[in-house]
């Protein structure tokens, strides 16, 4: 909120912007001299509008010092100004990354000195790792090196929205990235789904229920762990999916999804039969417990009914995988399952789409890529065995 103090006949109006990286408070001022004669009640009213408005234009970045402001300077503002569309996991993400790589090879230039040049260095420092600072040697991986270029170009494009720059130096059209390659997607083929959900038969209740759950709906692994019973219409056979759970250095929470939007899935009569069985063992052990129990109605739990930790469904599948001789896949590899066995029996896009909570197709259509490359391998097959088998004859 602006402050104004009475100098002389004029007033004199400062608002914050904040602190810089030294703890100091940035700060904007203006003169106001009121040009006619108002009444007391009338010049109050007036000072306060002119007041409003140098507010409103130092906070959106239409006066001050605009491209003068260093990099680092800014950076207390523009973490202020994301803090609350970001999960706090990506924020000390972005927060270390800013501290260890940003501020050390780009916060002493203004804003109006970084250009294009300055952008493309720091990317290039980054792929040689000659700004690595964690003692060992080697490059950094291509996606590591994109991570980090996006967290500045979401700075400099603040910067931008602000009107504090003219332009964002670090558009991805003008900065050359090193180039990923191209990923495949993992998937299980039938046969393997066959094969390890006949093994499945023989795992606790729980875990036949999250493997269910995780193929049927295609959520994510955190998405699974931060269901309770309430996001949960047996009757209906729905699950609504709003929330996902988080890991930060030991600490465990719930956040929103990856989309920030819930999103409601039908599944199928088999997961709803294993659910009800679920709930119904997990209440035994809830009296059994009596107050040792301190869960929160959550579906996928610990043994004194605490939230499964979020990275345990990774650990418990790949033990299950290896137990039952089975290959090993990620477990994130059953989402990408549930998307492609959907697809290829003929499911729209846009259904499969909104059911992984997918906002763009793009991503969803990178499924049908997979599809058709599993029918290409399969196809190559039966050719060479008709060959070999034709030559034969002949």
């Amino acid at each position: 909120m602006a402050t104004i103090k009475k100098r002389g006949d004029a007033y004199l109006i400062r608002v914050s912007c904040g602190y810089d990286v030294n703890g100091k408070q940035i700060v904007q001022s203006m003169t106001w001299k009121p040009e006619k004669k108002y009444t007391e009640k009338q010049l109050q009213k007036e000072l306060q509008r002119v007041a409003a408005e140098f507010e409103n234009k130092v906070k959106s970045g239409k006066v001050g010092n605009g491209g003068n402001i260093r990099l680092v300077d800014f950076i207390p503002q523009y973490l202020e100004n994301v803090e609350g569309e970001m999960a706090e996991t990506t924020l000390k993400s972005y927060k270390r990354i800013i501290k260890t790589f940003i501020v050390p090879a780009l916060g002493h230039l203004k804003l109006k000195d970084i250009k294009p040049l300055q952008v493309q260095k720091f990317v290039n420092e980054l792929s040689t790792g000659e700004l690595r600072q964690d003692g060992k040697g080697g490059t950094y991986k291509p996606a590591t090196v994109r991570r980090y270029y996006v967290v500045l170009q979401s700075i400099l494009h603040n910067a931008y929205q602000l009107q504090l720059i003219s332009s964002n130096p670090a558009d991805s059209g003008i900065i050359k990235l090193p180039s990923i390659g191209e990923q495949t997607t993992e998937i299980f083929t039938k046969e393997e789904l066959s094969e390890m959900l006949n093994c499945l038969n023989n795992e606790p209740l729980m875990f036949q229920t999250l493997i269910c759950l995780a193929i049927a709906t295609g959520a994510r692994r955190g998405e699974l762990v931060a269901l309770t019973w309430k996001d949960i219409d047996l009757e209906r056979g729905i699950i609504t999916i709003s929330k996902s759970a988080y890991a930060y250095k030991g600490q465990t929470g719930v956040k929103d999804t990856k989309t920030h939007k819930s999103r409601v899935v039908k599944i199928p009569t088999v997961c709803i039969n294993l659910l009800e069985e679920w709930r119904i063992e997990q209440a035994e052990k809830r009296l059994k417990l009596g107050t040792v129990w301190i869960g929160e109605n959550w579906v996928f739990i610990q043994n004194n009914g605490k939230m499964l930790y979020p990275t345990s469904p990774t650990l418990m599948f790949s033990k299950f995988l290896k137990r039952n001789n089975l290959k090993h896949k990620k477990f994130h590899a059953l989402r990408h399952t549930s998307a492609t066995v959907a697809l290829s029996s003929g499911v729209n896009i846009k259904a499969v789409a909104a059911r992984l909570g997918h906002t763009q197709l793009s991503t969803t259509n990178r499924y049908v890529h997979a599809i058709e490359e599993a029918e290409q391998k399969a196809a190559d097959v039966i050719g060479e065995i008709l060959t070999t088998e034709k030559k034969k004859t002949v």
